[in-house]
Formats: structure tokens, sequence, C-alpha cells
């Protein structure tokens, strides 16, 4: 009976051996994962830093011609929203829209309004808000620019789709979210810009719409990301040097 129990007694000391070291190779390679995960965050917040210091830049320099159609291929969200444009000519007030908004002025509807450039196509301009008592056309008449006009604002891209859990209803005439393609197809509008224009705090005759809400905001948390699979990284080793240590 011995010699039996001493034939079985090394398998599981060979088994151990081998669990151990499997295990410490599986947090290695975790280790490695989560490396290069951090070293992606890390390549994440210089990308951010670099697009907030462009547009930055862009905010502050002096408006540019709004783009035109040859232009509107190359127009990017990295390489163009929040650009400062300008754009001269007429609104088409009678086929404005009304899309839904949060502000800091509380709840109400960004005014979207087509302007006709003199270039002879359209944009679409984000006159601004007006809270939802003020929404029917009739209540801030006195804001509407009948002859020729010239806006001055931001270049935003386009906001497709609708909202949060809510999708723009064309039929009905409810809308979430600035898109520009759907907006033109329900208006009509033709050959429009493939962005709008966030317009300026210029007072509007009869303080309505109020424009110049434009919130800028970057999440940058890359930093933290980045920190945080470091951290796990570290675990990782240090936990496969322990494993290996005690290994049977």
């Amino acid at each position: 009976m011995r010699q039996h129990s001493c034939g079985r007694g090394p398998l599981p000391l060979a088994r151990g051996r081998w669990g151990a070291g499997l295990l410490a190779l599986v947090l290695i390679l975790l280790a490695g994962i989560f490396l290069a995960l951090g070293a992606w965050q890390v390549q994440r917040r210089e990308w951010k830093l670099g697009l907030i210091e462009r547009v930055e830049q862009r905010v502050h320099a002096a408006p540019v011609a709004a783009p035109g159609p040859a232009e509107w291929p190359a127009l990017s969200r990295d390489g163009a929203e929040y650009l400062a444009v300008r754009a001269t000519g007429t609104f088409l007030n009678d086929r404005e829209t009304l899309v839904q908004a949060v502000s800091d002025l509380g709840a109400g509807y960004w005014v979207l309004t087509p302007l006709r450039t003199d270039a002879g196509f359209t944009i679409l301009v984000n006159r601004g808000f007006v809270p939802h008592d003020r929404r029917a056309r009739a209540e801030r008449a006195a804001g509407e620019i009948a002859g020729p006009a010239t806006v001055t604002g931001l270049l935003r891209i386009p906001e497709t789709g609708g909202g949060f859990l809510r999708n723009n209803d064309p039929a009905a005439d409810r809308w979430y979210s600035r898109d520009v393609a759907a907006i033109s197809a329900a208006r009509q509008l033709g050959d429009v810009a493939p962005y709008f224009i966030d317009a300026d705090a210029t007072p509007n005759a009869g303080g309505l719409p109020v424009g110049g809400l434009t919130v800028i905001r970057f999440a940058n948390n890359h930093l933290g990301y980045a920190l945080t699979w470091l951290a796990l990284a570290i675990m990782s080793v240090a936990g496969a040097v322990l494993v290996w240590r005690r290994r049977v």
C-alpha cells in the first residue's frame, strides 16, 4: 500500500504546478491587454486635447464665408464643427421648423429657419431658443427678418434620427434633433448645405429667438481611464508573481 501511495503522489503535485503556471500566464496576458488599453486611452487623450485646442481656435477666429457646395464633400465633424461662419441671404420664415430643446433658459424649442443665400444654396439656421408659450410665429412676429439678412454663428454637424428614446416624426411635424436632411426633405428645400448654423447672440427684435446658446463641451476622462487600466495591469502582474511563488 505504501508503494502504491508513493506512486500516485507526484501526480497532484505536477497538476498543481501546471495549474499555477497557467494562471500566472493568463494574468500576464491580461496585464498586456490592460497596458495596451491604457496606451490607447493616452492616445485618445492627446487626440481630444488637440480637438479642444482646434475648436477653441475656430470659435474665436474671425468668421469666414459659410462653405458652399464645392466644399461640402470635405466637411467632417473633427475638421469643421464649431467653425465661425457668416452667410448672407433671405430667410424663408414660412418654412421654419421647431425642434424640442432644453437650454440654459429652460425647456422650449430651437427655431430652425432656412436661409436662401445669395450664392444660391440654402442653409438651415438655428436662430435660437423660444419658450413653449412663444412657439407660435404670431407670438414672436417682431423677431422675423423679412428682407436681406446676414447671419453669423457656428457651423454645426447635423444630429440625425432623433433625441433620447424619441424619433423624429416628420409626418406629425415633431422634431427632437436638428436633422438637416430630414427637415430639408419635409420642407422641400432642395439644395441644402449638409450642416446648420447656430446663430450668435446678436439680439433679435422683440427678444426672440435667443441666439448664442451653443454649448461647447467635450468629455475628457481619458487620463482617468488610462490610470485605471495601468492599475489593473500592475495588479495582474502582482497576482502572477504571487501565484508563481506559491505554486505547489
